[in-house]
Formats: C-alpha cells, sequence, structure tokens
C-alpha cells in the first residue's frame, strides 16, 4: 500500500512544528524519520495514522489497512500472552497468532500473564501485535524503547518479513536497523519558522 505526503503542515498544541514535508512510502520500501527530540517525530505520525488533523497539505493512503503502534505496548495485564494476541488478532478479523509468538520468541511465554512479563518482553508483546493485523502499512513511534540488542534483530527481522511481502512501514527511531530497503528522512529542514530561535519560547509568552 503506498502512503502519499505531500507539502503537509502539522502543529502540537496549537503551535505549528513542520511544514513542506513531502514523501512516499511504496510497497516494499521503508521510510525512517529521523530529527532532534521535540521536532515532531510523534505529531507527525500520529497526522499520517489519522489520529489529528493536519495545517495543511495532503495524506494520501487508506486508514483501514493501516496499524499505528506508539510508546504504549496496548497489552491487558490479567491476559496471558496468547491470550493478547488473540484478543488483538479477532479486532482485525484473524486467528493465527504462531507466526507473532514465533517472530519475537514468545512462544515459551505463551500462557504467561502479560502483567508478569519484563519491560522487554511486554515490548515485544506489543509489536508482536502488528504481526496478527494483517494491515500493509506499519506506522511506528520508537518502536525499539526497551528492547534489548536481541529483541532489535527481532524487529528488524519482523520489518524484513513485512516488507518482502509487500508490506510498507514508516517509523521513528534513532536505531540503526540495518535495513537496505529503508530511507531516512531528516525532518530538521522541515522545521516550523515558529519554531526556530526565541519564536518557540514566544509562543508561550
Amino acid at each position: 500500500m503506498s502512503l502519499i505526503v505531500r507539502d503537509m503542515a502539522i502543529a502540537r498544541g496549537g503551535v505549528p512544528v513542520l511544514q513542506g514535508v513531502s514523501f512516499d512510502v511504496q510497497p516494499g520500501q521503508a521510510l525512517v524519520l529521523r530529527g532532534p527530540n521535540g521536532i515532531g517525530k510523534t505529531t507527525l505520525l500520529r497526522c499520517v495514522a489519522g489520529l489529528q488533523p493536519v495545517l495543511s497539505g495532503q495524506v494520501n493512503t487508506d486508514a483501514d489497512r493501516l496499524a499505528y503502534v506508539a510508546h504504549a505496548d496496548g497489552i491487558k495485564s490479567v491476559l496471558s500472552v496468547a491470550e493478547n494476541l488473540s484478543f488483538w488478532a479477532q479486532i482485525f478479523g484473524r486467528s493465527d497468532i504462531s507466526a507473532a509468538l514465533e517472530a519475537y520468541q514468545l512462544t515459551a511465554l505463551a500462557d504467561r500473564p502479560a502483567g508478569l512479563l519484563s519491560a522487554g518482553q511486554k515490548r515485544r508483546l506489543g509489536l508482536a501485535r502488528l504481526l496478527v493485523t494483517g494491515r500493509q502499512l506499519w506506522i511506528m513511534d520508537e518502536p525499539t524503547v526497551s528492547l534489548d540488542g536481541e529483541a532489535v534483530h527481532m524487529f528488524a527481522s519482523a520489518i524484513r518479513m513485512h516488507l518482502s511481502g509487500g508490506g510498507s512501514a514508516l517509523l521513528a527511531t534513532h536505531i540503526d536497523l540495518g535495513l537496505a530497503e529503508a530511507h531516512v528522512l531528516d525532518l530538521a529542514p522541515y522545521r516550523a519558522t515558529t519554531m526556530a530561535g526565541d519564536a518557540f519560547d514566544e509562543a508561550f509568552l
């Protein structure tokens, strides 16, 4: 599924943060957003996912074919690992969770209550949700938080498999995932003029 963004301007808390942003993400491709903290990566991802409106510009994609993962793991602590994945699979009209369990080495933990998992295991479970959605465009905000090196490798492998099947991905991360299919977009040149210098501080005076 293609994602086409043209001349997009976005705001956070009513203050413009990015303007003139344009990019394409085609099937089989991944785009990694880079930039300093606070530049607007999370806001951009939320706008693309349809969770908040843009100030101007166009976002062309099919909202019914995308899945969004933010900082929260989106799991229920009283349910087991398998029950959490089954719940999400059913939400998207699917039932098979075996590939998701294997991709993130969760098979041995399938019957463990999610509330008893470590922070890294919870994050792996949260990311495994993407594999049961059947959605073609994955939008991810700092997906590697709480992951150790081995789990980052699992995540990168899951992305490669998704892309090889014609899926696409848009993510914000400072980690080099070693994805040959990924392009990098530095958001610094798109910083809104109101964010430059002291203008940002003046917005709160």
